[in-house]
């Protein structure tokens, strides 16, 4: 008969396994916040936690975001911005402060769960030519000393979320892989302050951005479907992209001494508008098959089980840079007023819950005037105006709005400005092009929305739209007397 400290002993083992397996099978989500009409946040945490989803991941230490997230249950990664990354870097006060604002102060008094500090997003990107090479370990010690002092660092850990872009391999087999040469040293710093302070590696992939950059990428290898033609290296088959990438990366750490260490996907999904690639059918099939391997306990051939992961990205960001495409406004799950876009399951065996008590506009639409003159002047500079201070990535090709006609194209763009003009009046005054409706022009698939009331809609966001009315008036009259 088994005495009762063995009995202890084998419920605490249990107990300790039960609940790591719960915190890695826990679906995350990263939240941003580049939006021109966010939702409330005490209305996002509510969404997140009716839809079950217990981590979440944020870009910035916005403190609104923090105290809604007070005692709700949902384990927190609290980023900090790469423009921040040079005077944390500089200064051990400044990231004492850093700290003590942004992650003491909710711990202690707001009953945040932090459990992660996020130094930099993608700092080695490729398209930062080096710009945070010099910066990024010494903040990530400044924070990691900060955390210490705070007497936070068993409960909070560092790290730093990097894109697949940071290790290569010279064929398309995952055992291949290592570190980019030119940064190669810098990682393994990097890793071994990691990895001396018990903290993850975050890696951010997308299988997307492979088939965006390259036309002849393997569509079916791209999702989790199977391939007629999967990768075999040295026995072990990928056929998706995921694992090969996932893989590269534990090969990477593996070659360099670092086998073991624990790895967070900090950022995977699929982006539904703004390129032939990014519809409701791709992301749905992308994410609700990642949902599901998630949930049979699947991993790669060298790390089985699920992963650590967080889907990019809970809502849609409309004022988001589209330098890297105009899919980036399109990651989200849900819409901007928080309603499904499709049907998902995340592992509850439900659909995506919509947020509730959220608040739509009149139902009015800015659009090109009847009487209006498609050869006129000005229609060009206007729509070009229109669609630089509002979002008009659904009009381009593949995208869900990129088959509409001249008219409706116009009609769309002073639509947008309308709708992120908080409907001012004045925000549909293109002058001899542009009347208000009340008959919806959306146009099949292609939605003309209107925009909902947010904390950001009112008396400083209407003055700031009124000037740019101003300016386009001004601009107006220019080009009348010049031509």
């Amino acid at each position: 008969m088994l005495s009762k400290s063995v009995v202890a002993v084998s419920f605490l083992i249990i107990l300790l396994y039960g609940n790591l397996f719960i915190e890695v099978e826990g679906i995350g989500v990263n939240w941003g916040s580049q939006a021109s009409h966010p939702l409330p946040p005490a209305t996002v945490v509510r969404l997140l936690r009716e839809n079950g989803i217990q981590k979440v991941k944020l870009f910035e230490a916005d403190s609104q975001i923090l105290r809604a997230l007070s005692r709700s249950g949902i384990q927190v990664m609290v980023g900090i911005p790469n423009d921040l990354l040079a005077p944390i870097a500089g200064s051990v006060a400044v990231a004492e402060r850093w700290v003590s604002q942004n992650v003491s102060a909710h711990v202690s008094s707001n009953g945040v769960d932090i459990r992660y500090v996020a130094v930099g997003n993608e700092p080695f990107l490729k398209a930062f030519n080096g710009t945070f090479e010099g910066i990024t370990l010494p903040a990530l010690q400044n924070i990691q000393s900060a955390l210490i002092k705070a007497g936070l660092a068993s409960q909070v850990k560092v790290t730093v979320p990097l894109n697949a872009d940071v290790y290569e391999n010279a064929s398309n087999l995952p055992s291949d892989g290592d570190f980019r040469a030119e940064i190669r040293d810098l990682m393994i710093s990097i890793i071994k302050f990691l990895s001396d302070n018990q903290a993850p590696f975050t890696i951010n992939i997308y299988p997307f951005i492979s088939l965006y950059n390259d036309p002849h990428f393997p569509v079916e290898f791209a999702f989790f479907d199977g391939t007629d033609s999967p990768v075999n290296d040295n026995g072990r088959i990928y056929d998706n992209v995921l694992d090969a990438n996932y893989d590269t990366l534990v090969w990477s750490l593996q070659k360099n001494g670092f086998g073991n260490m624990s790895i967070i996907v900090g950022e995977v999904g699929w982006p539904t508008d703004g390129d032939k690639n990014a519809n409701m059918q791709y992301a749905r099939r992308y994410n609700q098959g990642f949902m599901n391997r998630q949930k049979a306990g699947r991993g790669t051939p060298m790390r089985p089980g699920p992963m650590d992961a967080y889907l990019f990205s809970l809502i849609d960001e409309d004022a988001k840079s589209i330098q890297p495409g105009n899919f980036e406004r399109h990651w989200g799950i849900f819409y901007i007023d928080g309603q499904p876009k499709y049907q998902l399951s995340l592992g509850n065996g439900n659909g995506l819950v919509p947020a509730k008590g959220v608040r739509h506009m009149a139902k009015k639409w800015c659009v090109l005037a009847p009487s209006a003159n498609l050869q006129d002047p000005q229609l060009g500079p206007s729509v070009s105006y229109a669609c630089d201070h509002a979002d008009c990535t659904s009009l381009g090709y593949g995208s869900s709005c990129g088959n509409l006609n001249l008219a409706q194209n116009v009609s769309y763009a002073f639509n947008s400005y309308y709708q992120v003009s908080d409907q001012l009046d004045s925000a549909c005054k293109f002058p001899g092009l542009s009347v208000i409706t009340t008959n919806d022009p959306s146009v099949g698939s292609c939605k003309f929305k209107i925009m909902i009331k947010s904390d950001s809609s009112g008396g400083e966001a209407s003055a700031r739209m009124t000037r740019s009315v101003a300016v386009l008036l001004l601009l107006s009259v220019c080009l009348y007397i010049v031509l």
